[in-house]
């Protein structure tokens, strides 16, 4: 079965009495090269044992499969389970896991499931649950790379520099955890149903130690989160709004100064090192306190 081939994912469907939830962002790729194209930006070998999320039908597990050692695809919507029961038949490397990946816990699934491989992320993300699943995953510190295909929007926001429009909390978070790049983008037209929006493949290669060091690494997103609540206002507002119960202004002002940022600066214009510096500078006002 051609599982990309718009006619017999249709018939498949109906037999199974399949409908589309918009609810859990369902959109079916229909370009058999995509999935081929997104395995292959993985970089899942025989050692690798993948997690994917949202399989679908499963084309990108097919192409994962053929691949990668192992393959865990956690599907939420139970009307999936007997279409992948039949399109997954030819791979015993496969293994579906019913399931949220929001509510399954991520170190138990990989200790009992990806034994003796190395843990990679590859998967067709729905839209909607794009942040949270990615900060899941890059907190567990599980796996060796990520690799999703999401909105193309989100995925420039998640790669953006200081400065730029898309810069924000979340690029900094992301580009603590991770090498962060696009592949390829992928129109509207691949998927069935289409979407409105155009998406991309970012693949994300998860670093062993963090690109900065910091006294408290909680701080340090504290102070990002801070800087980025007004944005377009200047960071001693921003941390003042945040800090002001436990720090006066004038000391929030000094902590800047003392890092050699002007009077002036927003936060949108501090990358990793920057923040690392200042939340390293509240660390020591707060510790005195």
């Amino acid at each position: 079965m051609d599982l990309c081939n718009e006619r017999q994912i249709k018939a498949l469907l109906a037999r199974h009495g399949f409908r589309f939830s918009k609810s859990m962002g369902q959109n079916f790729l229909i370009v058999p090269s995509i999935p081929q194209e997104i395995a292959a930006v993985s970089n899942a070998d025989e050692n690798c044992g993948v997690l994917e999320i949202g399989p679908g039908i499963g084309p990108l597990t097919a192409q994962l499969a053929q691949r990668a050692g192992k393959v865990v695809s956690v599907e939420l919507d139970r009307a999936l389970l007997p279409v992948l029961a039949e399109t997954m038949a030819p791979y015993p490397n496969v293994e579906i896991v019913p399931g949220d990946i929001l509510k399954l816990d991520l170190g138990t699934l990989v200790s009992e499931k990806l034994v003796g491989f190395t843990p990679i992320v590859c998967a067709n993300l729905p839209y909607n649950i794009t942040t949270p699943v990615l900060t899941r995953l890059l907190e567990s510190r599980l796996f060796r790379s990520v690799t999703v295909l999401i909105q193309r929007e989100v995925a420039r926001r998640i790669c953006a520099r200081p400065g730029t429009a898309d810069y924000g909390a979340f690029s900094l978070f992301c580009q603590y955890h991770a090498r962060c790049e696009i592949a390829f983008e992928v129109p509207p037209e691949c998927f069935l149903p289409a979407p409105k929006v155009t998406s991309a493949v970012l693949h994300m290669e998860v670093l062993s130690e963090p690109p900065v060091e910091t006294r408290d690494e909680a701080l340090l997103f504290r102070v990002i989160r801070a800087s980025f609540a007004q944005r377009r206002k200047k960071l001693l507002n921003g941390l003042t709004a945040a800090f002001g119960s436990e720090l006066s202004r004038e000391a929030l002002a000094g902590a800047i100064a003392d890092c050699g940022f002007p009077e002036s600066v927003r936060g949108e214009q501090l990358g990793l090192f920057e923040f690392a510096c200042l939340a390293d500078q509240l660390y020591s006002l707060l510790s005195d306190r």
